[in-house]
């Protein structure tokens, strides 16, 4: 029932004989796999495992059509150029700015978010400007399902991408080859290791600005993200919070009382001291 304007994303599209090749090789979604009707996450990561560039990928003709924020598009082409060498690939900067997000009534034309599809709720994708409702709905909608993004959420060469759920929300593949940064995502996930995880906040009164910590005593546990009024994400130490609620012991984002909870898509739940312990 809305279809909001994005402005702040472009779009890179990538063709040619070895484009889904070159691709899959190279960032984290499992391409083999995408259906033609879908639009899923995805990130080229550091070879430390790390978030270089975060997108969002989906099928275009022959080709595919990656959409990621404006201000890393110039970088990340650099990069896909660099790392193309003999690979009959090319990459085309697209002239279209921003994407319009729309679900409910409205969702009707462009590929499925992957990410909205986990929590049973169809978003759909389509480049350029179809839409004039107010950026905040779709704000509101993302962080009410637990949907992080680069730059409000967490920092570039931050965060792995289990950090902001990509191995539940379809931004990553585990039955795929090699990829930059693939052993080191691979054996976080393998071995359980993942501590930080979005998670939902909600404030008792008005949540203070993006970057304020979470704080259980005098210790930190995770740092506010994006906000909507009293609700918010933040990622945090998942075992660190899961003590805390066991314990009833107050969370603060400054001198706001908070709730956090995990995406109930996710089928997270909080570590007890008894999981640790059978670890």
């Amino acid at each position: 029932m809305s279809a909001v304007f994005l402005r702040e994303r472009s779009f890179i599209r990538i063709a040619g004989a070895e484009a889904e090749t070159f691709l899959h090789n190279l960032i984290t979604t499992d391409l083999a796999s995408l259906g033609t009707d879908e639009a899923r996450p995805g990130a080229l990561l550091t070879p430390q495992g790390k978030i270089l560039f975060d997108l969002m990928i989906w099928r275009d003709g022959t080709g595919f059509l990656l959409e990621t924020d404006t201000a890393q598009r110039e970088a990340l082409l650099k990069r896909l150029t660099m790392y193309r060498l003999r690979a009959k690939v090319d990459f085309v900067a697209e002239d279209t700015q921003g994407v319009t997000v729309a679900w409910g009534d409205d969702a009707t034309h462009g590929p499925k978010d992957s990410r909205f599809a986990k929590a049973e709720i169809v978003l759909t994708r389509t480049p350029g400007e179809h839409g004039s409702d107010p950026e905040a709905l779709y704000d509101a909608l993302r962080i009410a399902n637990g949907i992080a993004v680069s730059g409000r959420d967490f920092a570039l060469q931050d965060a792995f991408p289990h950090d902001v759920l990509m191995d539940l929300n379809g931004g990553l593949g585990f039955r795929k080859g090699c990829y930059i940064g693939q052993e080191v995502v691979s054996r976080m996930h393998h071995r359980g290791t993942a501590r930080r995880r979005v998670v939902i906040v909600n404030g008792s009164a008005e949540l203070p600005p993006p970057g304020t910590e979470l704080i259980v005593g005098s210790k930190p546990i995770g740092t506010l993200g994006s906000t909507a009024g009293n609700m918010g994400l933040a990622i945090v130490r998942i075992d660190r919070a899961g003590e805390a609620i066991a314990e009833e012991a107050p969370i603060k984002a400054g001198e706001v009382d908070v709730t956090a909870s995990l995406p109930v898509w996710s089928g997270l739940s909080f570590p007890t001291r008894a999981d640790e312990a059978s670890a």
